[in-house]
């Protein structure tokens, strides 16, 4: 009777060994991975604590970078992240940004080597070089690489002019203070806000900020450095309420908002309580309505679209201005005020209704006869 063999050992044993020696088989070379990894997110974490040295002006309440993923390359790392950061006094929600960073190994240690926008995000303003920093009593203005001390002072002071402004035309509740970026260059500008340069050429300013209610949006007024320059006083001081008026009423304004009613409204409050006649204000529309060329309804959301013909948005600004200035005469500035409120919540002929007592076709006409007496 043959004897019976063992299984035997050796081959499984030579598996083991095999598999051992060969690179990224096996436990031990998957733990090393994964601790290399977690030492490049807690270097980010760490590094994300301590302001650069180059934003150490810039009053950040808290900064953080949130590791979306790490791609090692021997003693290089690339990690994708997001950066919130909220700005102390300021920021009741934070602003968010896509950024890649580099990381170098010097040791066992690694360290942060480069900080950018992600492919496709924006840009911050201390990506575009320097930041120098003015505070008001309601504002905090950020200027871009270029900028001096005393524009931004300036800027400051005409802020914390519309704050005031502002909140006596729109009595909801906001926070009443603002953050101004002044970016170096107009070329500067567009790239903050992802558009061309010419798209804002002849602007003051713009807004930036989510619309619709919950959390403060970080909202952010962007000056054009150009276009502010170009402007007298009485043209700065219209321009920055305008744009606070947008920062007040954000959390009021959500998409069912007519464009006409939004715009309107910020012209009204930073022409609020002026002696400015109509045709003066209005030039542009004053010369449409001279020429027998009076607007047939309210002006749509295309037709303050910029990069088309100037003069048609102007008269699409213009006209909402007016608009929001004769509900006020005549309805009352609370009815226009609620009017506001209502048009972010339910549709316009329900808010017209309730607010105004009329429907859209009886405040085109009174609109339109408005223009009529004016503008002639």
């Amino acid at each position: 009777m043959p004897r019976l063999r063992r299984p035997s050992r050796i081959r499984p044993l030579a598996a083991v060994l095999l598999c051992a020696l060969l690179a990224g088989c096996g436990p031990r070379a998957a733990t090393t991975a994964d601790t290399a990894e977690r030492d490049v997110r807690r270097a980010v974490a760490d590094w994300s604590r301590v302001t650069p040295e180059g934003l150490a002006g810039i009053p950040f309440a808290d900064r953080a970078y949130e590791v979306a993923s790490v791609r090692r390359d021997g003693e290089r790392a690339l990690v994708r992240a997001r950066l919130r950061y909220r700005l102390a006094g300021y920021d009741t929600a934070p602003e968010e940004s896509s950024r890649e960073l580099e990381l170098v190994r010097e040791g066992e240690t690694w360290r942060v080597d480069a900080d950018r926008p992600a492919p496709g995000a924006l840009p911050q303003l201390w990506d575009q070089g320097a930041v120098s920093v003015a505070a008001g009593t309601h504002s905090l203005v950020l200027g871009g690489a270029g900028q001096s001390g005393g524009t931004l002072r300036e800027i400051a002071a005409e802020a914390d002019r519309a704050v005031p402004a502002a909140s006596a035309a729109w009595p909801g509740t906001w926070a009443g203070r603002v953050v101004v970026l002044v970016p170096g260059s107009l070329d500067a500008m567009a790239g903050l806000l992802g558009r061309p340069a010419d798209t804002y050429r002849g602007l003051g300013a713009v807004t930036t900020g989510r619309v619709g209610a919950g959390p403060a949006p970080a909202d952010r007024v962007v000056v054009n450095p150009e276009g502010y320059a170009g402007l007298g006083a009485e043209g700065r001081r219209i321009i920055l309420t305008h744009e606070v008026t947008h920062v007040a009423t954000r959390a009021a304004t959500t998409a069912t908002t007519p464009l006409w009613l939004s715009e309107g409204f910020a012209d009204w409050a930073a022409y609020r309580g002026a002696s400015t006649p109509p045709g003066r204000a209005a030039p542009a529309l004053a010369r449409a309505v001279r020429r027998g060329e009076l607007p047939g309804e309210l002006p749509r959301t295309e037709d303050f679209a910029f990069g088309g013909d100037p003069e048609a948005t102007a008269r699409a600004y213009e006209g909402a201005w007016l608009a929001c200035r004769l509900i006020a005469a005549k309805w009352g500035e609370k009815a226009l005020v609620d009017l506001y409120g209502r048009a972010g919540r339910e549709p316009l002929d329900t808010a017209l209704r309730e607010a105004l007592g009329v429907d859209r076709a009886g405040l085109t006409e009174a609109w339109r006869e408005s223009l009529r007496e004016e503008l002639r």
